[in-house]
């Protein structure tokens, strides 16, 4: 099954309207389809969590399933902006102390997910929005597209902030899920 075909019948199971633009993310490729409509105009590189993928809360494990974008941030950020609770800090990761270096920073943009599937990641225990799980920058891009996130979708600031003016809020993500390889 295509990565389009598994998130056409994710739609179909939940009785969802799909979106005008669709990211499939295909976790076992590390690639991030962009669709619109019924053509794929763009893939990017990404990486993911360095532990075992997962919904759980707690976990810190990349969820899979159907997602939203559910809110948009840094819109006018510069490439490598910190950001703490969604906010800009005002200095990008290359300008501050090397103590960060062993840390995973959210950078330059991001694209906040919302799970739709009740009981797989949205809801209690499992819910990606309150897990906070993201597409974001990343400050180790030396590593990338090594997995070392804490549940997000990592990507290089250049793509991110193509895709991030690219796809509206409210938009599609379907995250493949562990058990399914997709070709694009």
């Amino acid at each position: 099954m295509t990565d389009l075909n598994a998130y056409l019948a994710c739609l179909e199971g939940h009785a969802l309207k799909r979106t005008d633009h669709v990211l499939l993310a295909s976790l076992g490729e590390k690639i991030l389809h962009h669709w619109q409509g019924s053509n794929r105009i763009s893939s990017y590189p990404i990486s993911f969590s360095k532990r075992p993928l997962s919904c759980q809360e707690g976990s810190f494990g990349t969820p899979w399933g159907l997602h939203v974008i559910a809110a948009k941030h840094g819109h006018d950020a510069p490439p490598g902006m910190v950001f703490k609770g969604r906010v800009a800090i005002g200095e990008r990761w290359q300008d501050m102390e090397p103590d960060t270096e062993d840390r995973s920073l959210v950078t330059t943009r991001i694209l906040r997910l919302r799970g739709l599937e009740p009981g797989l990641n949205a809801g209690p225990g499992v819910d990606s929005f309150e897990r906070y799980i993201y597409i974001h920058g990343t400050n180790h891009p030396e590593q990338f597209p090594e997995n070392i996130s804490a549940g997000c979708i990592l990507m290089l600031d250049e793509p991110l902030m193509e895709l991030f003016e690219a796809v509206p809020e409210g938009s599609h993500v379907f995250i493949s899920p562990p058990d399914q390889s997709f070709a694009g």
